[in-house]
C-alpha cells in the first residue's frame, strides 16, 4: 500500500498479525527489502511492518524533501496510519539515525529499539566526497563497489547477495543517492544516546568494513538498558546475509 505524507506516497508492508508489532528500516538507499528475509521469521510471531523510506524503492517523494527530519515524520505518520500504538523498532546503517532520533522524540511511541550495524554520528564534510564524485560520475560502478564493501566475499551465497543488494540500490535515483547520503552530514546522535531509557538491541558484523565494530560498542555501553549482539563473520549487511540469526537474536531479546 501507498501512505500520503508531506508530499510523499511511502510504499508500505504490512505482515503477519502477531500480538506485538516489529516496524523496519532501511538504511541509505536500501528499501524495506533489507527487512525481507528476516520477515520471513519474524512474521510467524510478529505482526512485522516496513517502507521504502524517501528516495529508495517504489516510494514517490521529491529530492529536496529528502532529510532525517522529513523522514523521522514518515516513520510517525506509517505508525499512525497503520494505528500502531507502540512498536519494536528496527534500522539498519543510516536508517538507525531515523530510529534513534524518532525514539529521543516520541520515546512513548516504543517498546525498544534493534540498531543494526548502526550509524548514528558523521562529520561535516568540507567540500564534495569522493564518494559522491563516484555517483555522479559512474553512478552504476560506484553501487557497485559500496554493494561489495557491505557483503563479504566469505559469507555465505555472497555473489548472489551482491547481485541482489546491486538491484535494491539502484532502484534509488542518481540524485536521491546523492541527498540521502548527504543529508547525513554533520548529525551526531552520540550526545543525546545516553537518554534513551528503552530496551536497545545492537547488532553488528565483525567484519563490517563500513562501521566499525568499536562504535557498536560504544554504543551499547551508552545505551541505559541495551545488549550487544556482534555476528561472527558477517559484513555491514546481516538483515540480509544472516536473517535467521538477526531474527533469532530479536526474538530472544524480546519475546
Amino acid at each position: 500500500m501507498f501512505i500520503p505524507h508531506n508530499n510523499a506516497q511511502l510504499y508500505t508492508v504490512d505482515f503477519g498479525n502477531g500480538p506485538r508489532t516489529f516496524v523496519a528500516h532501511g538504511g541509505w538507499t536500501g528499501s524495506w527489502e533489507l527487512w525481507a528475509e528476516p520477515f520471513t521469521y519474524l512474521s510467524k510471531t510478529w505482526r512485522a511492518v516496513a517502507y521504502d523510506h524517501r528516495g529508495t524503492g517504489a516510494t514517490i517523494a521529491p529530492i529536496e524533501s529528502i532529510s532525517i527530519p522529513t523522514m523521522v515524520d514518515d516513520l510517525f505518520a506509517v505508525l499512525d496510519v497503520l494505528k500502531v500504538q507502540k512498536c519494536v523498532l528496527g534500522a539498519e546503517s543510516a536508517g538507525c539515525m531515523v530510529a534513534l532520533s524518532a525514539a529521543l522524540q516520541q520515546p512513548e511511541r516504543f517498546e525498544g529499539l534493534v540498531l543494526v550495524d548502526a550509524l548514528y554520528h558523521r562529520d561535516i564534510s568540507n567540500g564534495e566526497t569522493p564518494f559522491v564524485t563516484g555517483l555522479k560520475n559512474n553512478f552504476e560502478k560506484t553501487i557497485g563497489a559500496f554493494v561489495d564493501s557491505c557483503v563479504l566475499e566469505s559469507e555465505p551465497n555472497s555473489t548472489e547477495i551482491r547481485a541482489w543488494g546491486r538491484k535494491i540500490l539502484q532502484r534509488a535515483s542518481q540524485a536521491s543517492s546523492i541527498k540521502l547520503n548527504e543529508c547525513t552530514y554533520g548529525i551526531d546522535l552520540r550526545p543525546e544516546i545516553s537518554k534513551i531509557e528503552l530496551p536497545s538491541l545492537v547488532i553488528h558484523g565483525d567484519g563490517d568494513k563500513l562501521v566499525p565494530l568499536e562504535d557498536a560498542e560504544w554504543l551499547a555501553s551508552h545505551l541505559p538498558h541495551s545488549h550487544l549482539h556482534v555476528i561472527k563473520d558477517a559484513g555491514h549487511v546481516p538483515t540480509i546475509t544472516r536473517p535467521l540469526e538477526v531474527a533469532d537474536e530479536i526474538n530472544r531479546y524480546f519475546l
